[in-house]
C-alpha cells in the first residue's frame, strides 16, 4: 500500500510579488527549487503563516538567484507580497521506502537566502 508523506519543504520564505493578472501558480527561484527537490508543474501546498491561508497550486520555475517567491492568479488573494509562508511537496512511498527516506528542508532567512538550521 502506497502511504502520501512529506516530501520536501521551503520553511518560511517571504513572498516577493502577488501577480493577479497571471494564469497562476507560483514562482521560486530554480536555486531553491533545486535544493528542495522540488520541480516546475509540480503541485505543492502553500501555507500562509502570516494570514493562515492554505491552497494548493503547481510550481513555475524562477530564475536562478534571484530569491523570488511570487504568488501568481487567484491564488495572489491568499497571500500577498512581504507574508511569510511554507511550501510544501508530498509523495506516495511504500513502507519501506518511507522507513528509509529524509524529506529535503530547506530554511531561508527574510531574504530567501538558505541557511542551515
Amino acid at each position: 500500500m502506497l502511504q502520501e508523506f512529506l516530501y520536501s519543504k521551503i520553511h518560511r520564505a517571504t513572498v516577493t510579488d502577488a501577480n493577479m493578472d497571471y494564469v497562476g501558480s507560483i514562482t521560486i527561484d530554480k536555486e531553491l527549487l533545486l535544493l528542495a527537490k522540488m520541480k516546475a508543474g509540480q503541485k505543492v501546498d502553500v501555507l500562509n503563516i502570516t494570514n493562515g491561508e492554505r491552497f494548493q497550486t503547481y510550481i513555475i520555475e524562477g530564475e536562478k538567484g534571484s530569491r523570488e517567491i511570487c504568488i501568481n492568479g487567484a491564488a495572489a488573494h491568499k497571500a500577498k507580497k512581504g507574508h511569510m509562508i511554507i511550501v510544501v511537496a508530498y509523495a506516495y512511498f511504500t513502507p519501506e521506502e518511507e522507513a528509509k527516506f529524509e524529506p529535503a528542508i530547506v530554511f531561508v532567512d527574510s531574504n530567501n537566502n538558505p541557511v542551515d538550521n
